[in-house]
Parts: C-alpha cells; sequence; structure tokens
C-alpha cells in the first residue's frame, strides 16, 4: 500500500494552496441553521443516475491510486475478441473503451440504470443483458465464452468467472475494501454498515480467485484520502451511496452535519480515507 503517495498529496495539497490558511477570511458563507437546512436538503434531492458524480466536482478531490483501473483495462479491450462488463452503471466507464470486439456484453442490475447503460452502449456495438437486483451467482452466458472480463466496483462470483472466461482469458477488477468510508460514519457518529460480500481486502479477494483455479499477474491496495470542501457534496455522495448509511437522511443527521459544517468553515476542509484495491487474474 503506498501511504507515502497519499501522504505527499496531503502535504503538497495543504500547503501548495493559500485556499487552506486557517483565518477569519475563508470562512465563506455564514449560513443559519434553516438556510444550512435547505441547503442540504436541496443537495439530498439534486439529480444523480449511472455512476456519475460530476455534480460534486471541484467540491471533493482524491489522492491518486498507485494504478490505472481505466489504462489496464483500455489496452486488454483493444487486444480482446469477446469482453464482458460487469455491474456497468450508466456504462459511463465502459464506454471510454470503444472500439470493441464484435463480442461485447454487459450487465446490469440496478433498474435506474439500465436504459442510460443501453442508450450509452448500445450506439457501440454492446449488448447491455439485466441480471435480477438480488445479483444471482450464475450469469446467462455459455462456458468458455469471454476472453476477458471488466468488473470495477461490482460483484462477482470466482467459479462463476472461471466457468465463462476462455483458457488464458484475464479477469480484471477494480473493488473496495472494507475500509472504505468509515471515517464518514464516524463524523456522522452513524453506525458502520458492513456490506456482505465474500472478500474484505486484498488478500481474501485473491485467496477466493486462486481457490477458484486462477493465476494472479497483478495485486495491489491502496488506502488513501478523500477530501471533502463542503458538506453539501457529503451529503450528495450518501444519497446516491445508499447503502454506505442505509438510514441516512438530512433530518436524521442535521446536528452531526452542522456540526461537520462547523468543521469545514474553520478548517478548510474534512479528510475520510477510501480504501481500493486491484487485481488481474488469469484461467
Amino acid at each position: 500500500m503506498p501511504k507515502n503517495l497519499a501522504g505527499l498529496w496531503l502535504i503538497a495539497h495543504i500547503m501548495g494552496s493559500s485556499d487552506n490558511l486557517l483565518c477569519e477570511e475563508f470562512s465563506m458563507t455564514h449560513f443559519s441553521s434553516d438556510e444550512l437546512f435547505d441547503f442540504l436538503c436541496a443537495e439530498a434531492e439534486a439529480h444523480f443516475s449511472g455512476w456519475d458524480f460530476s455534480y460534486i466536482e471541484g467540491r471533493e478531490a482524491q489522492a491518486p491510486l498507485g494504478w490505472s483501473y481505466i489504462s489496464e483495462a483500455l489496452l486488454r479491450v483493444r487486444k480482446s475478441q469477446a469482453v464482458l462488463d460487469m455491474d456497468t452503471g450508466g456504462g459511463e466507464i465502459f464506454a471510454r473503451f470503444a472500439p470493441f470486439p464484435a463480442v461485447a456484453y454487459a450487465t446490469e442490475a440496478y433498474v435506474p440504470n439500465i436504459p442510460l447503460a443501453r442508450e450509452r452502449l448500445a450506439p457501440l456495438g454492446v449488448e447491455v443483458i439485466v441480471l435480477p437486483e438480488d445479483e444471482p451467482r450464475q450469469l446467462p452466458f455459455n462456458g468458455n465464452t469471454f476472453d476477458l472480463i471488466l468488473n470495477r466496483h461490482g460483484y462477482y462470483w470466482e467459479p462463476e468467472i472461471h466457468r465463462i472466461l476462455q483458457p488464458g482469458g484475464f479477469f480484471l477488477t477494480q473493488q473496495v475494501g472494507d475500509r472504505n468510508d468509515v471515517g464518514i460514519c464516524e463524523l456522522l457518529g452513524a453506525p458502520d454498515a458492513k456490506i456482505h460480500v465474500e472478500w474484505a481486502d486484498l488478500d481474501e479477494a485473491v485467496a477466493n480467485l486462486k481457490a477458484a483455479g486462477f493465476r494472479i499477474h497483478k495485486q495491489l491496495e491502496d488506502i488513501y484520502p478523500q477530501r471533502f470542501y463542503d458538506v453539501g457534496a457529503i451529503v450528495y455522495q450518501l444519497k446516491a451511496v445508499s447503502w454506505q448509511i442505509p438510514d441516512f437522511s438530512v433530518e436524521q443527521y442535521f446536528e452531526r452535519l452542522k456540526f461537520i459544517h462547523e468543521k469545514i468553515q474553520r478548517e478548510g476542509f474534512v479528510d475520510v480515507l477510501e480504501h481500493r484495491f486491484f487485481i488481474v487474474a488469469e484461467k
């Protein structure tokens, strides 16, 4: 885990920006309690679709990972003859890998994302397959169908990936680890919602893949800071990622949100830690 990278990013970001000086001039708008409540309610209702967080671009920042999922996947898609993107969301990331081979599929289970994915991916020659919302382990593909399977932040079952992947084919996945955004829960005094998956971190995911018959070519893990510059951006993210704090609402957490707002006004930002890992595996 390249802690030095995240540390250097934080030092440069803090020391290199006059916006982070602790002074009275930094305190921007002094919201009344009612004004802050209305602002946060509006942020909670702001439009979100697919997996597009551009609404809060510039209001939060993240340290760079020690790898690029897009770069790793792009080169392999260009050489692929049959590719699958699992849990494609609205197809925002997968669409960037075009042009695609003749056999190109994406799966999605979240109903609001399906028309977005089809609108974006169908013109590129990708067929979007709708899965039940409970995301079954079995996938509707024949064995040995794909030479490349991509999965960014989605569910997968190792034996099923092995079944539908051709011998010598590759599985690329970037996942969210179990230490992700714990700091947001702590700031809000909310219980840490542990989403059940078959892995919690890189070591567990690698062990599961090896047990299913995969050879591991690359394994990387990173814990890095995410910085929020206003509390509305936190509200927007929590409404979009609803499983992070399942009972979240502005009404229920308003006092803690007000505390975070005041902390940001004093200090310029709040930091929480993100947890990601990346694996390249071969059948």
